[in-house]
C-alpha cells in the first residue's frame, strides 16, 4: 500500500469522524448564536474562494487576464440585479473581447 492510499484512508477516516460527531452534538451547541452565524458564513467564504482561484489561478501561478475581466463583468450584472442567464453572456462576451485584443 503506497502513501496516496494511506493518506486516502486516513482522510476518509477522518471525515466520518467529523460527521459522526456532527450528528452527536447536543442541540443546545448548535443553536447557539456564534454557531449558526459561523455556519452562515462558511458556505460563502467556500464559493468564493472556488471562485477566486477558477478566475485567478493557472496551475499554480496566479495571473491576471481575461478570465479577470469576465468575473468583474459579473460583478456589475449581478448589482444590477441581471438574471443568470444574461448575467452569464455578459461574462463570456466580455471575457472572450478581452481574449481576443
Amino acid at each position: 500500500m503506497n502513501q496516496l492510499w494511506i493518506a486516502t484512508l486516513v482522510s476518509s477516516l477522518i471525515c466520518f469522524l467529523l460527521k459522526y460527531l456532527g450528528y452527536r452534538t447536543p442541540e443546545s451547541l448548535l443553536n447557539r448564536p456564534v454557531i449558526q452565524r459561523a455556519n452562515s458564513l462558511i458556505p460563502i467564504a467556500l464559493l468564493s474562494s472556488l471562485v477566486a482561484v477558477q478566475a485567478l489561478t493557472i496551475k499554480e501561478q496566479v495571473v491576471i487576464d481575461h478570465r479577470l475581466a469576465g468575473l468583474f463583468v459579473a460583478a456589475i450584472a449581478l448589482r444590477l440585479k441581471a438574471n443568470f442567464p444574461l448575467m452569464m453572456i455578459l461574462a463570456a462576451a466580455s471575457s472572450a473581447v478581452v481574449y481576443n485584443l
